[in-house]
């Protein structure tokens, strides 16, 4: 694999490097009459500035060593104003290694820092379209804060500690950092949901209210929005949790208005409207012979992937895909795993489990404790395994014996203006000291 770093001085601390198996080196001289330079020197720069926002992330990272003049696009609000009228998007996939929950809800958060010590977090970008690796630095985090949770281009980081609950949105190809006014309640590990458009913020804090400091218990949701209209909400609005609910996943996903999340002991979906600021239960498919269960977005659509393991003979060992109709109580299977591939599958997995994330027509599903990986593209029915991550072994903390790979659904984005309106909130936001 060809490896590369772009050298080039930028105004933030960054590092983007990338390993892909298709890419390949061009060393031919191009003698084609229309790449003629006299040609292309004349290009107009409002074209050239098009053909540029096209460019994926790492080609524009690269072309900002051109000039001065496409150095100082990423400060050009009028280029920004076309990037994010003409860009495409792309579903792409960000991975960190972090402790288990485990590791860190029963670390000492007294002990003087003994418990954090990490020096500069990466986090491993997968294309699915290229099958390409990348590596972005995120030195800027302060420590004591995990990711929780990605949308339109920010990555939200939430505090460690046990109390009421510090939110960092970051966007880390422009190196941004934004705070959020910290939790009204005081918790241990909620389930964190973010949802960004172009013109607001949406955040949903659930569970593990810290009731004392020897019990916890899902109790409760906070949430916090702002828009452009100029209406915002922090920490008002609480509501909460159907009863005997186990929030373990620790994540949320957001879907047509709504975030969803798994309940375990029994299975079961709750999905939060953040209009009516209400939860309900939502029934799994063969709830009873789940295994690994896990909500991704895709196109959309929810969709519930899971082990099925059930004695009978006439229903085999299966990993499936079920997708929650529009009336949202109903689930319809939509993919199996192809027998052969399952039980190659199964073999690599070993009964230790797996996780999922999702994101535009791709699901990742990632096996606990290895770095094997299965890449399904919705659209094309195809299922592949991805090459392993080449960086995994240069994680973001000095002792890796109990982490874990954690992947959430990343869309890169040069510009986040949303996040602007931050900005207009005057509360004395505690400082953070990394």
């Amino acid at each position: 694999m060809d490896t590369f770093n772009t050298s080039m001085s930028l105004p933030f601390s960054y590092t983007f490097t990338i390993t892909s198996s298709s890419y390949t080196t061009c060393t031919n001289t191009i003698s084609n009459p229309w790449m003629d330079s006299r040609i292309w020197s004349k290009l107009p720069q409002r074209l050239l500035d098009r053909v540029i926002a096209f460019l994926p992330p790492p080609a524009f990272c690269r072309a900002r060593s051109v000039c001065k003049r496409w150095y100082g696009l990423l400060f050009s609000s009028s280029f920004l104003e076309l990037y994010m009228q003409i860009s495409p998007r792309h579903h792409w996939f960000l991975f960190f290694k972090h402790k288990t929950l485990k590791s860190y809800i029963y670390r000492n958060n007294t002990s003087g820092g003994n418990g954090d010590n990490r020096t500069n977090c990466e986090g491993y970008i997968f294309d699915p379209y290229d099958i390409a690796w990348y590596r972005l630095s995120f030195n800027l985090v302060p420590s004591g804060f995990s990711p929780a949770s990605s949308s339109g281009g920010l990555v939200c980081w939430v505090s460690d500690e046990a109390g009421a609950k510090n939110l960092i949105l970051c966007n880390p190809l422009v190196g941004s950092l934004s705070q959020l006014p910290p939790t009204l309640r005081p918790r241990l590990f909620p389930s964190i949901g973010l949802t960004v458009s172009p013109t607001s913020i949406d955040v949903a804090v659930a569970g593990d209210d810290l009731i004392s400091p020897y019990a916890v218990k899902s109790l409760s949701t906070e949430s916090f929005h702002i828009d452009a209209g100029g209406f915002y909400s922090i920490w008002g609005s609480t509501s909460s949790l159907p009863r005997l609910c186990s929030l373990e996943s620790g994540r949320m996903v957001y879907v047509d208005a709504k975030f969803y999340c798994m309940n375990y002991s029994p299975f079961s979906v709750l999905a939060y409207d953040i209009a009516e600021n209400t939860w309900f239960k939502i029934q799994a498919p063969m709830r009873r012979f789940l295994r690994s269960p896990s909500l991704v977005e895709s196109k959309g659509k929810l969709i519930l992937v899971a082990a099925v393991e059930k004695s009978k003979l006439n229903v085999p060992k299966s990993s499936r895909l079920w997708g929650l109709q529009a009336c949202g109580t109903t689930w319809v299977e939509i993919e199996r795993m192809p027998l052969q591939l399952y039980m190659q599958f199964a073999e690599v997995e070993g009964g230790d489990g797996f996780d999922c994330v999702g994101n535009g027509e791709f699901i990742v599903i990632m096996i606990r404790g290895s770095d094997k990986a299965l890449l399904f593209d919705i659209c094309r029915k195809r299922w592949q395994w991805i090459p392993p991550c080449p960086y995994l072994r240069s994680g973001c903390y000095n002792n890796e014996e109990d982490a874990e790979l954690h992947g959430l659904a990343y869309e890169p984005r040069l510009a986040t203006p949303v996040i602007s309106l931050l900005d207009q909130l005057t509360l004395p936001f505690p400082s953070f000291n990394g």
